[in-house]
Parts: C-alpha cells; sequence; structure tokens
C-alpha cells in the first residue's frame, strides 16, 4: 500500500523533533526528584543520561527514540548539567541495542507508558475518538496535533510518523463521507428529486441550471438586479434551509461549498448520490444568503450611482444659474444703494426706485 503523506516536512519536525529552545527545555525535560531516584539507579554516566533522555522523549515529544538518532547538543547539555554528566558522555549511550530495549521497557513499567494499540478494543476506542475529531479538525496538520497530544494524554507512546499520517487520512475521507451521509439523509424525496434536476436541466446558452445559479455577480443596474432576485427566486423556492447544516461545522460546510463551486454538471453526476446532494445542498443554501447578499449590493450600487447622478446634475445646475443670481443680487444691492441715498437726501423714494 503506498504511503499517504499529509504532512509537509516542516509539519512533521515541528510535531516530532526534540525541543530544542531554552523555554521549551524548562516546560518539558526538567526532571523530578522521582525522576533522578530512578535514573540514579543506572550504574554507568551514560545509561544514566541515556535513561533520562528516553523518559523525556516520552514525554515529549511523546515517542521513542530511533536507532541512530542524532541528538541536539542544547538537548543532551540540558540534561547532563541536571545529573552532573557531561554531555557528550550521551555519545556512548547504548552500544548495545539490549540496553536501550531494557530501559523502555523499565520506563513502561516504572511511568506507565504503554504502546500505540494496533488492535482490539482500544484501538477501536481510539479511532473513533479520532473520527469525531476529525469532523472538527481544520487540516491535516490540526489533527495530526490533536493526535499526538491525545497520545501524550493517555500516556501513549507515538507510533510511527506514517502511521500517523495513515490514520488522520482515512480519518479525514471517513469524517468527510459520514458528514455527506448525514446531510443526504435529511433531504426527503421532493429535495432530492429537485437537486438532481439542477445538473440535468439545461438554459438557453447550453448551460445547467446548476451552472446559472452559481454565478453570483453583483450589479450595478435593474437588469442585474431581475437576474439575482430570479436566481434567489428559485434557490428560496427549493425549500432547503440551514436545518439540514445542524451540527455541520462550518468549515466542513465551506469545504463543500468549495467543492460545489469546482465542479461542472457532469462531474457532478460521476459522484455518488450522497456525496453529490450533500455538496448540491450546501451550495443551494450558501448560494441563497449569496445572492441575497448580492442583491443588497446591487441595489446600494444603484441607489449610489442615481444620488451621484442628481448631485452631477445639482451642480451643473448651480453653475447654469450663477450668473442669473449674481446679476439678481448685483440688482438689489443697487436698488438698497440708491434708497439709501435717497433717504439721506431727502428725496423721494418712489424717484430712487424708478
Amino acid at each position: 500500500m503506498p504511503r499517504r503523506h499529509i504532512l509537509s516536512a516542516r509539519q512533521r519536525s515541528a510535531l516530532l523533533d526534540l525541543p530544542t529552545d531554552e523555554a521549551a527545555l524548562l516546560r518539558h525535560y526538567i526532571l523530578a526528584a522521582d525522576d533522578l531516584i530512578h535514573i540514579d539507579r543506572r550504574r554507568r554516566p551514560e545509561n544514566r543520561i541515556g535513561f533520562a533522555l528516553q523518559l523525556c522523549a516520552l514525554r515529549y515529544p511523546g515517542r521513542t527514540l530511533a536507532p541512530g538518532e542524532l541528538i541536539p547538543h542544547a538537548v543532551s547539555a540540558f540534561l547532563g548539567a541536571q545529573l552532573g554528566i557531561a554531555g557528550d558522555t550521551l555519545a556512548s549511550y547504548a552500544v548495545r541495542r539490549q540496553t536501550r530495549h531494557q530501559h523502555m521497557e523499565a520506563l513502561r513499567r516504572i511511568y506507565g507508558y504503554r504502546m500505540f494499540p494496533g488492535q482490539g478494543p482500544h484501538a477501536r476506542a481510539f479511532r473513533d475518538w479520532l473520527l469525531a475529531e476529525a469532523e472538527q479538525a481544520r487540516s491535516n496538520d490540526d489533527l495530526a496535533r490533536r493526535f499526538i497530544a491525545r497520545c501524550r494524554e493517555t500516556m501513549t507512546i507515538l507510533p510511527a510518523i506514517t502511521t500517523i499520517e495513515r490514520l488522520c487520512a482515512d480519518a479525514l475521507v471517513a469524517a468527510e463521507r459520514q458528514i455527506e451521509k448525514r446531510i443526504a439523509a435529511r433531504l426527503d424525496p421532493v429535495a432530492c428529486d429537485g437537486l438532481d434536476r439542477l445538473t440535468t436541466e439545461m438554459l438557453p446558452g447550453a448551460i445547467s441550471r446548476f451552472i446559472w445559479l452559481r454565478r453570483i455577480e453583483p450589479g450595478n443596474n435593474s437588469a442585474a438586479a431581475n437576474r439575482l432576485l430570479d436566481r434567489l427566486e428559485f434557490l428560496r423556492a427549493m425549500n432547503l434551509n440551514d436545518g439540514l447544516l445542524a451540527g455541520v461545522p462550518p468549515h466542513r460546510v465551506a469545504r463543500l461549498r468549495r467543492q460545489g463551486e469546482r465542479y461542472f454538471a457532469d462531474g457532478l453526476r460521476d459522484l455518488g448520490a450522497d456525496r453529490r446532494r450533500a455538496i448540491m445542498a450546501v451550495c443551494v443554501i450558501e448560494w441563497a444568503t449569496a445572492t441575497a447578499d448580492a442583491v443588497i449590493e446591487t441595489h446600494d450600487r444603484i441607489v449610489g450611482r442615481t444620488w451621484r447622478d442628481a448631485k452631477q446634475l445639482h451642480d451643473a445646475r448651480v453653475v447654469e444659474t450663477r450668473g442669473a443670481t449674481t446679476a439678481t443680487l448685483n440688482g438689489f444691492t443697487a436698488l438698497g444703494q440708491s434708497l439709501l441715498e435717497a433717504h439721506g437726501d431727502g428725496a423721494s423714494l418712489e424717484d430712487a426706485v424708478a
């Protein structure tokens, strides 16, 4: 079976590398008094520091050491300082493979660590837990982190990274299919028939009804608004509500919508019934909201354009009438001046007006 890689090399390193920065070492690799008691039972200094290293690796990142693994100097120096042993003493640790295995068995017996379950009730329980987490996980890396955190919480030694990736990949696929099946099960026969027709009903221009519905673009005029209203009326007539998506995480809804927006009608017809209907149901519900938003935006654009046109017309009229208004004001000014002069001279005001 080919390996399923869902993590990048950088993500694997971040999850499983031994810590090297001081903050992480202080958090994870400080040895307690009871730890020192068990460590001091090893006679040779290289065995004491090696035993301590295996203990710390089990605690964080939660795995066993690989044969021949290069241990960062920061780790060996940090542990050596606590044990009063030179860090380079670690180089001679576990010359005999049996020593390392014996130490691992002792650590499991003393601290209660257990191997990752490959089968049996514990394995089934873990897979059930992983499936539930996969529904909530937002990414491959997120699920892998949850996987590793769960193993640390339960004192379970991490399996190989290939096993982690395979189990997470299987859980992600199973979670997606489970969500699709859940949505499809909530559809009544009328809704199923309406969704199926979206990929078979063709409109003028040789496009399917499904493709026509996803053309949601705000416009600038009443024709664009009417086109959007036609789509919105059709979507609402399908009578699919948000209750179909109850219990489905929002990021899963967004993922199903993105999938629907990538497919053409013939591609959707090739999918299984549950998967196809779940994707299309999500698209109908989400597109109804998006279309309503587009109608509002189109309305705002039309109102905004009307307001700008009216303002431009108003400004033009102000410019056109500015000369006449100025002349009128000048006339009133001259009349007032004449009246004031006539009043001051004692002359007739009627003659001044005339």
